[in-house]
């Protein structure tokens, strides 16, 4: 589809063109699925009739992040095939593509993008900065590539940065210097809550200082922890977004380009601005859960509804990602449950149309009493007595999750998480957590956004889904008479705000109290968060959404006595 070239036909150094079409595919790959992978990007060149070129995301043949699966030698021998496979289909007179994937290079993994064109591997560019923070490990993986030239297509010299390439200013100005004329950037950015204006800042700056038009392709969907935003875009040489894809959802574009007076330039298309705030923390919920479950294979989800704000809301996210057939929730009370609970979490089950069983565990509580009265005689009764109850719980959700296959959803939030204010082997239980990210603030700013909105991609119903009173009424894990959360912790507004400085922050316990704290309450959440972390080591997954999540973003030893300055 060249159109107002010159030069020799065949011959590609000397073609010509000052039009373009190029198809943006936005995918959701699954890691280790090369032959899946592999559909998907068939389908996407289908949809991309009458492009020039397409461009995929980072590592669409292997999935992204393959982490240490993509060290397997006979992994690598099926994402070459499929490479070759894909190249030879080029010849057909289908579009060109750019298609990012593991590369061997003389003995050495990159991280790369290849030109397929023409029934073959046309040219090679290799990721040469190799991020190794946070989520992050690609040193552990990949080799770096040289800094990168451009690549020819059709006369034009496309720059290929990678993803982390263009987070600094080296590689594009090594491009620019070496005569690119649009920047092609295939990315694998996981999902924050302030990512998009990163992004965009960066990508920014990027064109600011060569001149030069930019597209951003994104993955979407969901991997283990992380979940993957999409929304791809185009800037042009004056910075101007020009077209943005939609969020949380696939989508293949094709974009028109034209070359006056020497520059390129994308005809402007629609722009789907991204969510920001709770909006986007909710959809990351949906579309990571619904990922994780569907990539597994598990048939749905099991969780056990209390009446509380954390499950209520953990069972609306399900909903959503899955559909209610696919949700079962569980009420398990003891003597401590209030009648308040069991009318609300009757009201949720109804308002969601899930399925509702009720199972309580006095029977349990009272064996556990009696084989421990033994050993426990002597001792009053404690925390211990109030622990079993969670464990009762958990031994029951489990053995509905094993007997039915459906995964085991925890309902914990990132502020319980932080300090501790959970039972191992009880309300820890699960395959899974949409809240490990999310502050308990957060958490009730959800719950209002969702009773006032209803995206098309949700599975659950319109309108309220959340009862109010579950919003409303004080936090309590009602394992005692008359129990609330705040008779161990500050209330959250405080707890949220100090937490986010000691995680996100890293600040100290001076510049912590400036901000209105007492330093002996900012000092007890600090104790309370260094001391948790052998629980979140034995927690199970959840969703990233901040930029400093539990787990491979936050390494912090278990053994650790830095904790007691004041």
């Amino acid at each position: 589809m060249l159109r107002g070239y010159s030069g020799k036909k065949g011959n590609e150094d000397n073609i010509m063109t000052d039009q373009l079409t190029i198809a943006l595919a936005q995918l959701n790959p699954t890691v280790g699925d090369v032959k899946g992978n592999l559909e998907l990007i068939r389908n996407a060149l289908r949809s991309s009739k009458g492009a020039d070129l397409v461009l995929f995301s980072e590592l669409v043949v292997s999935g992204y992040s393959p982490e240490d699966l993509v060290l397997k030698p006979f992994f690598q021998d099926k994402v070459q095939e499929a490479v070759f496979s894909l190249a030879e289909e080029t010849a057909g007179g289908g579009p060109a593509m750019l298609l990012p994937t593991p590369w061997r290079i003389d003995g050495a993994l990159h991280n790369s993008v290849l030109l397929l064109d023409e029934g073959a591997v046309k040219s090679v560019r290799s990721k040469h900065d190799l991020p190794n923070y946070g989520v992050f490990d690609e040193k552990r993986v990949f080799t770096p590539g040289p800094m990168p030239g451009p690549i020819n297509f059709r006369g034009v010299r496309l720059g290929v940065p990678i993803c982390e390439d263009i987070w600094t200013p080296d590689v594009v100005e090594c491009l620019e210097e070496s005569g690119a004329e649009i920047l092609l950037v295939p990315n694998g950015s996981p999902f924050e809550s302030d990512k998009a204006d990163r992004r965009l800042n960066h990508t920014v700056a990027r064109v600011n200082e060569s001149g030069l038009p930019l597209i951003y392709v994104n993955q979407v969907g969901g991997q283990d922890e992380l979940v993957f935003d999409g929304a791809s875009f185009v800037l042009n040489h004056n910075t101007e977004m020009a077209l943005q894809l939609p969020s949380w959802q696939e989508a293949v574009v094709l974009t028109e380009w034209v070359r006056k007076e020497g520059e390129w330039h994308c005809i402007p298309g629609t722009c789907m601005a991204p969510d920001g705030g709770v909006a986007a923390i909710y959809q990351a919920m949906v579309l990571g859960l619904r990922d994780y479950v569907n990539k597994a294979g598990f048939p749905g989800v099991l969780i056990g509804l209390s009446g509380g704000v954390d499950s209520a809301l953990s069972a609306a996210v399900a909903v959503d990602a899955l559909g209610p057939d696919r949700v079962h929730c569980v009420m398990m009370p003891s003597p401590f449950t209030s009648r308040e609970s069991l009318e609300d979490a009757s009201e949720a089950a109804t308002l969601l149309g899930i399925r509702y069983d009720t199972v309580s565990i006095e029977p349990a509580m009272a064996a556990f009493d009696e084989m421990l009265s033994p050993i426990f005689a002597s001792r009053k009764a404690d925390v211990t007595e109030e622990n079993i109850q969670a464990r009762s719980r958990g031994l029951l959700l489990m053995s509905i999750s094993n007997k039915f296959g459906d995964m085991l959803l925890t309902t914990g939030n990132k502020s319980e998480m932080a300090v501790g204010y959970s039972t191992l082997y009880g309300d820890m239980s699960g395959g899974y957590s949409v809240l490990k990210d999310v502050y308990k603030t957060d958490v009730f700013r959800a719950c209002h956004w969702r009773n006032e909105n209803c995206r098309d991609t949700f599975f659950g119903p319109k309108g309220r889904v959340i009862p109010e009173r579950i919003i409303t009424k004080p936090p309590s894990a009602e394992l005692k008479p008359d129990q609330t959360d705040q008779d161990t912790l500050p209330p959250y507004d405080n707890l949220d705000d100090i937490l986010g400085c000691l995680i996100e922050g890293e600040m100290g316990i001076e510049e912590i109290a400036s901000r209105g704290h007492e330093p002996e309450t900012v000092q007890r959440v600090w104790r309370m968060l260094d001391g948790a972390e052998y629980k979140r080591r034995q927690a199970p997954p959840g969703v990233k959404i901040t930029s400093r999540a539990f787990g491979r973003d936050r390494r912090y030893p278990i053994t650790n006595s830095f904790r007691n300055i004041l």
